[in-house]
């Protein structure tokens, strides 16, 4: 379970690249044990962030503290305590996986023992394989292997599964879990909402250089309190007009089917079921769905695009 340490504190994170300000002032804190997925759009701010935090770049203005240093002046033990997993990479081509991590096993002053790091990203059968022969899945499991071997504390995830088939992400994702289980504090970005709904103890959305929502996967931009959509197909003899009075300029046509957004979903089922029962009738098709994280994200940046569009702000 995550704890109350933090391990990331951002306090007004300000970073300009000349005359464009890719990050406006953002406050960010993430605790030991924590899985914190960070989202964004391609320009928002995103990567500029992470490079921060990873070290690779100065920042312009605030404070930042990750492991208790300032990345950009931090001594080389703060690297030790530190795993990254690049969008890109190319584990060593000529070397096989055994040999890649015993390489990569020497920088650090205490490693994590190989054989059990290639268990745990599930490549025991293709250690004495070259990387560059992997699939694209299995070279992003050497990656992760590659980030762990120095068993640092905080792992920066970035696009973890992109390429990945579905079978592929969920042996990712199953890795990802493992190393929560290990207490390791994840920094994860992504472009999937599913991955951050599965993964994240914690999301923020950033957009246009600024934080524009934070909370956990179920709570986001009020998704709890969001009205759930009913959708049906309308049984064969009936018409729109013999539904129930409460439904009543409710309604709304998706395809073949009818959506009524319900604030009191037990009392429209109910009254909605108890109509067809009367009649005769079957409900086919007949779904309750919540707004998703993908349909919270894509509302939140969207907003953010016209807000930025209406002050005349460029990313």
């Amino acid at each position: 379970m995550p704890s109350e340490t933090p391990v990331i504190e951002i306090r007004g994170l300000r970073k300009s690249y000349g005359d464009h300000e890719a990050v406006r002032g953002i406050d960010i804190s993430v605790n030991a044990g924590e899985c914190f997925a960070f989202l964004g759009p391609n320009g928002a701010g995103k990567t500029t962030t992470v490079e921060v935090l990873e070290g690779f770049h100065e920042k312009s203005g605030g404070e930042v503290s990750v492991l208790g240093h300032d990345p950009w002046g931090a001594p080389s033990s703060w690297r030790e305590r530190i795993g990254i997993v690049l969008q890109e990479s190319a584990p060593e081509p000529g070397l096989s996986v055994r040999e890649c991590l015993h390489l990569y096993a020497g920088y650090y002053t205490h490693p994590r023992d190989v054989e059990e790091t290639i268990a745990l990203v599930d490549l025991a059968d293709q250690s004495d394989q070259r990387s560059a022969t992997l699939s694209g899945g299995q070279r992003r499991r050497l990656d992760v292997a590659l980030a762990l071997i120095g068993d640092g504390e905080l792992l920066f995830l970035d696009e973890p599964t992109t390429g990945f088939d579905p079978t592929a992400r969920r042996g990712a994702w199953d890795v990802i879990e493992g190393l929560k289980a290990l207490g390791k504090t994840i920094f994860l970005t992504t472009h999937y909402m599913d991955e951050a709904e599965r993964l994240a103890d914690r999301v923020a959305v950033i957009a246009g250089g600024v934080i524009v929502a934070e909370g956990s996967p179920q709570s986001l931009g009020g998704r709890q309190d969001a009205d759930a959509q009913i959708t049906f197909a309308l049984p064969p003899g009936a018409n729109e007009s013999d539904l129930p009075g409460a439904f009543a300029g409710r309604l709304s046509p998706v395809g073949r089917k009818l959506l009524l957004p319900s604030s009191a979903v037990a009392a429209d089922l109910h009254e909605l079921s108890g109509w067809a029962l009367d009649r005769g009738f079957e409900l086919h098709d007949l779904e309750v769905k919540r707004p998703t994280l993908e349909d919270v994200y894509v509302q939140l940046t969207a907003e953010a695009a016209a807000d930025e569009h209406e002050n005349g702000v460029t990313s």
